[in-house]
Order: structure tokens, then sequence, then C-alpha cells
């Protein structure tokens, strides 16, 4: 099961309660979803992965009608709500990632730890699969994947390595098979910080999902159904995904008059303690905004 990141920062400052609605992006394994349902608010559980929703589903059983559940991308959150016939809600919260569940299940291929098919699709019914782009991208597009959505400065090494592969060997069917290649065009000295293959999984994963796309997307779209004082909360594990929101807060901030207060000049970081505890929220950074004006 997932701990849910910062979930004391999520409920100390979101202060859910009973008839207050709140939308929760990202279900998961509906970890913040139950913190705001003990509290009396109700929920709109999101996610683009029928098999999690499925265990959240389980989960929140005993919440009832507390919670509604949806399978959609967080992208169409203007669709979602009208077609709930909702126009405000009290708070919204994203977590960004991969679950725990996405990440652990081999046949998922998120994990460069575990041999499995090259997947990385969050939402099952996609087409497009982390193994076509690999074995059918031309070798300049996989370089501008791997450094765009990686940021890893062996991309150019890495795309050359797997298109020599493709032409000396075959297809790249699998995540272990992937992760010899990346080994392959990277100095040894460079594993001791990270995992070789740590920022090219990532790049994949963002590309198959179009994880950047959908969420400016959905925060442009999630901002106005902000009721006044409402708070919207953003939790984030890489630099590519906090830019994306850190921009939009201020771009929000800087309109005449401002629609929302950043109440989080800088991101919150987990404690000390937490990070012990649960070693993959590490990386998270919290930004939360407060509505100012309907």
């Amino acid at each position: 099961m997932q701990t849910p990141v910062m979930l004391n920062e999520v409920i100390s400052l979101l202060k859910p309660g009973p008839g207050q609605t709140y939308i929760d992006c990202t279900l998961g394994m509906g970890g913040h979803s139950q913190a705001l349902l003990k509290l009396g608010a109700g929920v709109i559980g999101i996610d683009q992965d029928e098999e999690v929703i499925k265990i959240a589903q389980e989960k929140l059983l005993p919440y009832g009608d507390k919670i509604t559940f949806i399978y959609d991308n967080f992208r169409n959150i203007d669709q979602i709500l009208d077609r709930l016939n909702i126009k405000k809600v009290d708070g919204i919260v994203y977590d960004l990632g991969v679950s725990n569940y996405q990440f652990y299940e081999a046949e998922r291929g998120f994990s460069f730890q575990k041999e499995g098919p090259l997947d990385m699709r969050m939402d099952q019914n996609k087409k497009t699969r982390a193994y076509d782009l690999i074995n059918h991208l031309s070798e300049k597009e996989l370089s501008e994947i791997i450094w765009a959505y990686g940021e890893d400065r062996w991309a150019k090494k890495i795309a050359k390595q797997i298109v020599v592969f493709r032409q000396k060997e075959g297809k790249i069917d699998t995540t272990l098979k992937l992760v010899k290649v990346i080994k392959t065009a990277i100095p040894k000295p460079s594993f001791l910080n990270i995992h070789p293959a740590t920022r090219t999984f990532q790049a994949f994963r963002i590309a198959v999902n179009n994880e950047i796309s959908s969420l400016e997307e959905s925060l442009e779209k999630a901002g106005p159904f902000l009721a006044k004082d409402g708070k919207m909360v953003v939790i984030s594990f890489h630099s590519l995904e906090d830019r994306v929101v850190k921009h939009k807060f201020k771009e929000w901030e800087k309109q005449v008059p401002p629609i929302v207060k950043v109440l989080s000049k800088k991101p919150l970081v987990p404690s000390l303690a937490e990070v012990r505890l649960n070693p993959q929220a590490r990386s998270a950074k919290f930004r939360i905004v407060q509505r100012t004006i309907i």
C-alpha cells in the first residue's frame, strides 16, 4: 500500500471539514482522499488507471456516496465537473508521479529494476507504449525525448545506443534490455549518484502519458472551479512538473487583480522524519495557492 506523501501538510493547510467538496485529481491508492473523507469532506477522485481505481474503491468503500470515482485524465477536469453539475469546490489536490501499484507491478513496465514489458501506460486503454517509441522513433527523436523529459546529459549517446542495438540485435522489448542498452552508453563513474536508467525511464514515461501537457491543461482548467478562499495543492517529484506549477501559480498571482495568493513562495519539502519512514517522499515539492476572487 502507498503512504500518501506530505499528508500532514495537505490536511493542515487545506483544513477540510463537513459540507466541503474536494477534487483529488490523482486518486491513486486513495490515501489523500481517505484523509479528506475522515474529516467529513466530500471527494471527487479522478484517475486514468482503471486498476488503481478498483483498489481505491475497495479501500474507500466505507465512505459510500461521500466519494465519487471518475476514470478519466485530469486534463478533462472541466468536462468532468460539468457532467457532475459542480460549479465550485473548496480545494483541489494533485499528487503527481507513479503510484506504488504501478511501479511495483513488473507488468506495467515502469520499473528499471524488474523485468517486464516496455509499457509505461498509466491508462491501459491508450495505444502508444514505451515500446513503440523506443523501437520506432529516429535517433534524433529519441534524443529529444530523453533530454526534454529526463534532462539527461547523456541523451544523445543513449539514443545512439538504442538505434545501434535495434540495428544489430532487433527490438528492445523489455525493461531490463533497455537498462542494459542505457548502461552501455553512460560512463561507469556516472552510476554513483542515481541509477543510470532513472532519467531515461522518466523521460519515456512522461512522453507516453503526455504528462507535462496534461498537467498544464489541467491546471488551466481547474483554477476557475476554486471557490473564494479555496486552495489548490500540487505535490510534484521532478523539476519539470514543479516548473510548470510554479509558473502557473505566479501567472495567476500577477493578474490584475490577482486571482490567487501563493501561500508557498518556496516549495515545502517533506520532513526528515517523513523521508526516513517513506524514502519515496524525498524528492517531493509541495506548492499551494488560495483563490482570492471569483
